[in-house]
Parts: C-alpha cells; structure tokens; sequence
C-alpha cells in the first residue's frame, strides 16, 4: 500500500470522530484515525476491517501515511483540546494543507484560528456537524464554513457522507470564516428552544392531565404524525416506552430534573444580545437550564410557597389538541427567531449566508430536523431577504390559525401554576413584532431625564434632549 494513502486524516476517535471515519470509509474515501488512547484505534480498527481504514496512535506514523496535500480534521471538545491538537500537528505540516475543525468551537476563536493558520500558509475550515453519533455513522447535517477554495478540496467527502433528503445533500458550503461555526451555534440555541418547548407540553400533560407514559407516547406519536413532525418529536414519543433497567418503571421517571448545558445555546444568546436581536424563547430555555440546577432550593421554596387546587375545566381531548396547536405555534417562532439572527449575524459579520441554504441542510440529519423546514425552505426561496418568517403569507396562514390555541394553553398553565417560560415567551415575542407601537417612548424618556440620553420625536425628524421638570 502507498505509504501516503489516505485522503483525510481524523484526530479524535470518540464516537462521533470514529463514527464519521467509517460514514466516510463507507462512500469510498481512505481515513485514518489518530487518538492517544489505545482503546480507541482498537476500536476503529476493528469496526473498520475490510474497509479503508486505519487507526494509530503515533502522530508520526498518522501525519506519513497522509496524502499531500494533507487534509487533517478533528473532533475533538471546543476550547483548549482544538488549540492543543493545532500545537500538536502544526510542525509536520506544509504550506497548503488543511485542517478542519467539526466540533462546536465558539466562532470567535474560529476566526483566531483562521488568521493564525493563515499567516502560516495553512487552510483552515470551521464545519458545524449535527446528527449525534447515529448521524455521524450514516448521514449528518454539516454547515462548513471558510475559505471557498479549501471547502473544494473536501466536498465530495462531506457532500457523500452528508444525510440526503429528497435527493439533496444536507451540506453546502455557508461562508467564508467562521460562518460554519455560527450557523451551527444558532441551530444548538434553536434545539434548546425546541425541547424545553416539549418538555414544558410534557409538563402540561403530566402534572396538568395526570396523563400515564402510555397515554403520553401515543400523543406524541400522533403528533409526530402531522405538521410537528420532527426528530425530536419522534425521540420524545420513544422515551415514554423505555423501562428502566434497575428497577421496575419507565427510565423517564427516574432521571433527575436538572439538565445540563456544554455553552452552545448561551452563546447563541450572548451573541444575540451582541447584535440586538431578540431571541425570547431560545433565552427562556437557556434560563431554564439553569434554574433546574437549583433543585435543592426549588425543593426548599415548594415547601414554602403552597400550590393554589386547580382542576383544569373543559374537555381533555379539547386540550389536548390546543397544545398541539400552542406547540407548533411556538417551534415557528423559535425557528422565525434563530433565522433573524442568521441574517443579522450575516450582514455584521460578512458571511453572506444564503438562509434558504441552511433551511435546506437542517431537514435531515441533525437534531431540529423538522417537517416545518419545508415550509422554512419554500419561504426563503421566495424571499431570499425575508426579514422575518413570521411575515412570510404561508407560514403568517399557519401563525394566525394557532393564536388562540397559544393564549389558551398559556392562560390554563398560569391558573395551574405550572410553569410555561418558553410558551410564554414565543406568545411574547410574537404580540411585540406585530405590536406596531410599544411603550418603549417611556423608556426614552426615562433615560433622558436621569442620563440625557436623547430621544427622538413622532412629528420631526432629529435627535432632542429636554430639562425634565422634577419635584
């Protein structure tokens, strides 16, 4: 065999690293794969025989067995280990070669890395990969991002690799820096909005119809069946059917109500503030992640605050269908407001996204794919600028049809005291973007008289400032 036989070199052999060595193994394309731990490359080599695959653990052997110009990707934790694998690698590599990074690095330190590998002639791609490990082995969503030349060299791999739906591959190439990188960040804020959506309908349904986890999986496994189609729909049905291991019971009612968070959906937030973008129901989640981890003190104030004895009136089958109606109302607005941040993030930081382009790679493989990025889909091939897809006429048609269902299920979960931050929210965010006037002139003028801030006038154009009389 040539000794510089394979065309990509993959550093990280953890699931998802090894699971995307054998997805490309599996279209043709020779990997090898380098991680320190031996267990590892025992692995791949194993799961790999018979295929185009190698495994070590000698960074020597790793970068000699590469062709040139190589092409070195990693999958490894965003942060330290990515600069720590780049100080590795670096010394053996040429002007020309290429590393790619797949993991969820901040876009900011993308953009470090670009000018610093830049400088020393060696091409840098910042490629967001969502799917989990399943994805990963039989067809992610990936959102490269970078320079147009250096994705060249790699696309039939990833466009191969990539999941497929309706003969289209669910990876394009995004933009140039660290536009990978960002999209795959907003797609993580828009996850976040997503499930604490479901988990808050969850809520409804538990506590609020004391539903079983039978009755629970067959709801959403119709519901999985019409417009809230989605992956996460359809794994949210599962869990209800999964029995626990240890002891008797359903698994789900024995996990710990406190979920963790590795940053992604935080800095969609943080960023989004950056830009001054409201993203309601994605920081509600965000938030909510958070305070699940109070769970001695929520355990505390349970004990302090006693819970008002209500009974929800009306038909449950009635209810039933209004959440429905107030969930898919909300996965537009979360999806409506991840999208308006994209075309901000766009124009600010040059990116040039076309967001027909991301609507089109999210429908298969990664984690929001959904029935409603069709629709999403269809509403920026129309109107590549569309400022807001709540204005698009079809998706606006949709919106209008599950109002009341949205002010109904948040009204019922008020008076049942169970809490709907992220319903809350999208409700929120939709009444202020239609509200063609809101109170934010007396927030003007509040500025202006303790910091004469300035304000601007209805009648006149220009910038005022008054000498507010105070007692």
């Amino acid at each position: 065999m040539d000794n510089s036989f394979y065309e990509l070199g993959m550093v990280g052999l953890g699931v998802m690293g090894r699971n995307l060595v054998l997805n490309f193994a599996d279209h043709g394309f020779p990997v090898a794969g380098f991680d320190k731990d031996t267990t590892k490359v025992s692995a791949l080599n194993s799961e790999g025989e018979g295929k185009k695959v190698k495994g070590v653990n000698s960074l020597n052997e790793f970068i000699s067995i590469l062709k040139k110009p190589r092409v070195i990707m990693m999958l490894v934790p965003a942060g330290a280990p990515v600069d720590s694998v780049i100080n590795d690698v670096l010394p053996f590599l040429e002007p020309g070669d290429l590393i790619i990074d797949g993991g969820n690095s901040h876009f900011t330190d993308t953009n470090k890395r670009f000018i610093e590998l830049g400088n020393k002639k060696i091409h840098f791609l910042g490629i967001g990969i969502s799917g989990g490990e399943h994805g990963a082995r039989f067809g992610p969503s990936m959102m490269p991002g970078g320079p147009a030349e250096a994705y060249e060299r790699v696309h039939p791999i990833f466009e191969a690799a990539s999941a497929k739906v309706k003969g289209s591959n669910c990876v394009e190439y995004l933009g140039p820096g660290s536009a990978g990188h960002y999209v795959k960040m907003v797609h993580n804020g828009i996850e976040y909005g997503l499930m604490q959506l479901i988990s808050e309908s969850y809520d409804l349904l538990k506590r609020g119809l004391n539903l079983s986890n039978d009755e629970l999986h067959k709801i959403y496994q119709s519901w999985n069946e019409a417009e809230l189609q989605s992956f996460l729909i359809e794994i949210t049905a599962n869990i209800f059917m999964q029995p626990d291991d240890k002891k008797s019971g359903m698994l789900i009612d024995k996990i710990l109500d406190k979920a963790k968070q590795k940053g992604t959906g935080k800095w969609t937030s943080q960023d989004a503030m950056n830009l001054q973008v409201p993203l309601n129901t994605i920081d509600a989640a965000v938030a909510m992640r958070d305070m699940s981890a109070y769970k001695p003190e929520r355990e505390n104030a349970a004990k302090i605050f006693s819970k008002t004895s209500f009974s929800l009136s009306g038909h449950k089958n009635d209810f039933i269908t209004r959440l429905r109606g107030a969930l898919y109302f909300s996965m537009i607005t979360t999806y409506a407001q991840g999208m308006a941040m994209l075309l901000s993030a766009s124009k600010e930081y040059d990116y040039n996204l076309k967001l027909q382009d991301v609507a089109r790679i999210w429908r298969g493989g990664c984690i929001i794919r959904a029935a409603l990025l069709e629709e999403i889909t269809k509403a920026f091939d129309k109107s590549p600028g569309l400022s807001n897809l709540l204005i698009d006429p079809g998706i606006s048609t949709e919106i209008k049809k599950r109002s009341n269902d949205i002010r109904f299920i948040t009204k019922a979960a008020i008076d049942l005291e169970i809490p709907v931050p992220a319903f809350s929210a999208s409700l929120a965010y939709f009444d202020s973007y239609k509200s063609a006037w809101l109170p934010a002139n007396l927030v003007q003028a509040q500025r202006d008289l303790f910091g004469a801030h300035t304000y601007e006038r209805v009648d006149e154009v220009g910038v005022y400032h008054t000498q507010w009389n105070q007692k």
